[in-house]
């Protein structure tokens, strides 16, 4: 593709942000015939289908989220333009992409992410979520510009990308006030038997509390298992189990959850990583993110 026709670009992405043809031929003042005809030039062009029906509906293909995504920052670009030759200059920003896997604390996202919202040039963030595999396959295509996870990318992932540790830290174990003074005492112990709202088996944190609990030789009791740590917690606030979290972001747990520390667990670590297809990180606000999270977030929070 030598060329690209910036009219049938446009045309495209009304037709994805309208939700289809006839909207966005409304919206264009065109007849429907012609923007359809408009945008098989375009797919000619590309190559390859950029839409696909389902049912009524108009769904972008792969290959058109990846266009749509380009061509939705053209035309941000384009209106940029068009204000600053107007006069009305907006701030610079800067765009970062990143994407989270469903099971990552959300209050531990939120820490990481905070330097980059900090800085004194204007970050605009889009964060995705999605399981860990399908958000390396978007780093790999370019769509994201970082992945958060708690787990390396190891070598049979088949995805060029780097791992950048942006730190560990230990676990504390949560519950009501009313369990923890009955689980607190001769932990951890106190454990056996004790209802546990565990992970699921497909997260790293699982298998270290397995491994730890079969060093301790205690078997808890597995009240629920739950992969989403934000419904973890909120199970945790009502009393249906013991609950465990980072204990980098321990106070923040303490607060928007109104429980009680149990006790901590210093031989279980979780440990964070910043990955990019970059082995050196160039990126501003990817650079504030790594080191926050290295000097100040997980810096000395086994000293609690």
């Amino acid at each position: 593709m030598d060329w690209l026709n910036y009219h049938h670009l446009l045309y495209f992405w009304t037709v994805a942000k309208e939700g289809g043809v006839s909207r966005a031929a409304e919206q264009l003042h065109l007849a429907q015939p012609t923007l359809s005809s408009q945008i098989k030039k375009l797919e000619k062009a590309v190559g390859t289908p950029l839409f696909e029906r389902e049912g009524r509906t108009m769904v972008l293909t792969e290959t058109g989220q990846v266009v749509y995504r380009y061509a939705d920052e053209i035309f941000s670009l384009g209106r940029e333009l068009s204000d600053t030759l107007r006069g009305r200059t907006t701030r610079d920003k800067l765009n970062l992409i990143v994407g989270v896997p469903d099971n990552l604390p959300k209050l531990v996202v939120y820490e990481l992410l905070k330097p980059a919202m900090e800085l004194e040039e204007h970050v605009r963030l889009q964060v995705y979520e999605s399981k860990l595999q399908d958000l390396l396959a978007d780093l790999a295509l370019h769509r994201l510009d970082l992945v958060l996870a708690d787990s390396p990318i190891t070598p049979d992932s088949h995805v060029r990308a780097f791992n950048h540790l942006l730190g560990e830290c230990s676990v504390t174990v949560f519950s009501t006030d009313k369990m923890a003074k009955r689980y607190s005492k001769n932990f951890p112990k106190s454990l056996h038997d004790a209802p546990m709202l565990l992970p699921t088996q497909n997260t790293s944190l699982r298998r270290h509390m397995e491994q730890w609990f079969d060093q301790q030789d205690i078997q808890p009791e597995i009240a629920h298992e739950l992969e989403d740590s934000a419904i973890v917690k909120v199970f945790g606030q009502e009393g249906h189990g013991l609950f465990v979290s980072p204990s980098a972001i321990e106070r923040h747990v303490l607060k928007q959850y109104s429980v009680s520390v149990v006790g901590r667990i210093p031989e279980i670590k979780e440990r964070f990583y910043a990955i990019s297809v970059q082995r050196r990180i160039k990126h501003p606000a990817v650079l504030a993110i790594t080191d926050a999270a290295r000097n100040e977030l997980f810096a000395n929070t086994d000293s609690k």
